[in-house]
């Protein structure tokens, strides 16, 4: 098939204790190995006319996954287009979305609402050895069901096999945020850096942190690795990641980035 190679990658890769190896998969979307549990989050897969970069992965070549992450009901994070196929392709996987959305998900996917795990603030699942946990997020606003209380945006908290990750999914900052993710210690965090303005937010195209924004908010919770992402899928939502990491070289030298590459492997 097209992409095996990327699939043959992965499930070739021995990953051992307190090590994770983690692939970029374009736009906010990662595979992650941790120990022998594959995840995929936020995977944007859907040949969209308008991508810059084509998906590296086809829906039925995700043969191995354990976990399929999706951080809010926007396609290129929840791939309505691409779930129902990994679905099929891994039929052992669950997929973890914020608890508000997993009963409606499961019924306009068509995928059994058992193989759904639903997180939140407080509310964590627990799958193949790997702990995923909610972390609120404000897409540009921090939303909340007025019924339940509960998150329709969420950022995730990632344990397994000795490594602590952060996945931010879209979000802005907002008063404590600090405050949630100061319970952990991070080996990596995933940052979104592309911005927000009136004319995108006028176009229903809704913003994140700027990358100074994300470069503070790392420089306070002060992970072993920061990851830009979220930068370069469409040149109408675009970003330069060499200036969040010449900003956070001046204003926090002590911090690591990482820029990722489409594909390429890196050895956490």
């Amino acid at each position: 098939m097209k992409h095996n190679k990327l699939i043959q990658e992965i499930n070739a890769a021995r990953v051992t204790p307190g090590h994770c190896a983690v692939w970029w998969l374009g736009q906010h979307g990662f595979a992650v190995k941790l120990g022998r549990t594959v995840c995929y989050i936020d995977a944007y897969l859907e040949p969209h006319p308008e991508r810059t970069v084509p998906p590296l992965l086809l829906p039925e070549e995700v043969t191995n996954a354990d976990l399929v992450l999706g951080s809010h009901d926007h396609s290129d994070h929840i791939d309505r287009w691409a779930w129902p196929g990994i679905a099929m392709a891994s039929p052992k996987a669950r997929f973890v979305v914020p608890e508000l959305l997993k009963k409606k998900a499961a019924r306009e996917l068509g995928i059994p609402e058992e193989r759904f795990l639903g997180v939140d603030l407080g509310l964590s699942a627990r799958f193949a050895g790997v702990k995923v946990s909610g972390v609120p997020a404000a897409h540009e606003l921090l939303e909340r069901d007025r019924r339940t209380g509960l998150h329709p945006n969420l950022g995730f908290v990632v344990q397994g096999n000795g490594i602590t990750l952060y996945h931010a999914g879209d979000t802005c900052m907002y008063e404590g945020i600090h405050a949630i993710l100061r319970q952990w210690k991070f080996d990596a965090v995933f940052l979104p850096i592309n911005g927000r303005d009136a004319a995108r937010l006028r176009a229903n195209c809704i913003g994140n942190m700027t990358y100074q924004e994300a470069a503070d908010l790392a420089g306070a919770i002060r992970p072993r690795f920061t990851v830009p992402t979220h930068f370069e899928m469409f040149a109408s939502n675009s970003a330069d990641p060499s200036l969040f990491a010449d900003y956070v070289g001046v204003k926090y030298p002590r911090l690591a980035v990482r820029i990722p590459e489409h594909g390429r492997k890196w050895l956490l």
